[in-house]
């Protein structure tokens, strides 16, 4: 559908994984349904949480696939095959553990970056032409392992940065939706988490 865009927030389902770094996804696709009255539903069909709404005349479908990550690109192919979404149109948005906590990084394409929901979702749809924003969530000093790092919850020291990076993220996400990818990576990519972005409405 032309006017139809996907953001796909990808993470684990459970509440044993809520809050956690690697969920970075989904906790950005609950505040854009929680900004937009949105109400979630599950679709055994897709095995994904939906919600749905319209900006601008553009119908936008979010989505937190309940594959766990690593199957992630079950879903997101389903969803993609059944609305006939053209691949410009679909927004993933991951955490990454190789940027610094803060940083967002969003590209209209490019390799999964050995992110695990990435790389299902790319063997799924067969490339990698489609939008991802990654979250970044930093990585301990001198570890190599992560797992424990991504799977582990924010220190109560970086709520108020986390919250703060989410808040900016949906809004590149929304941004994306209403203007398009160029301007979105224009005004969000690399922001610091100690300002805001520039704000072109209030500037004009």
């Amino acid at each position: 559908m032309e006017n139809l865009y996907l953001i796909v927030g990808l993470g684990n389902p459970g509440a044993e994984y809520a809050r956690t770094r690697h969920n970075a996804g989904f906790q950005v696709a609950e505040r854009l349904a929680e900004r937009w009255r949105s109400a979630w539903t599950y679709q055994k069909k897709f095995n994904a949480c939906l919600a749905r709404t319209e900006r601008a005349g553009r119908r936008v479908l979010v989505c937190k696939p309940q594959t766990y990550m690593n199957a992630s690109g079950q879903t997101v192919a389903a969803l993609q095959s059944f609305y006939r979404v053209p691949l410009p149109q679909l927004l993933l948005v991951v955490d990454d553990a190789d940027l610094p906590l803060g940083v967002l990084r969003l590209k209209p394409g490019g390799g999964s970056g050995g992110h695990h929901g990435l790389e299902s979702v790319e063997q799924h749809l067969g490339g990698q032409d489609y939008a991802r924003l990654r979250i970044g969530i930093g990585r301990q000093a001198g570890a190599r392992e992560i797992t424990g790092h991504v799977l582990g919850r924010f220190h109560s020291t970086e709520q108020a940065l986390v919250d703060r990076v989410l808040n900016v993220a949906s809004d590149a996400a929304e941004c994306w939706v209403d203007a398009g990818i160029q301007k979105a990576m224009n005004q969000f990519n690399g922001v610091p988490p100690d300002r805001d972005p520039p704000n072109e409405r209030e500037a004009q």
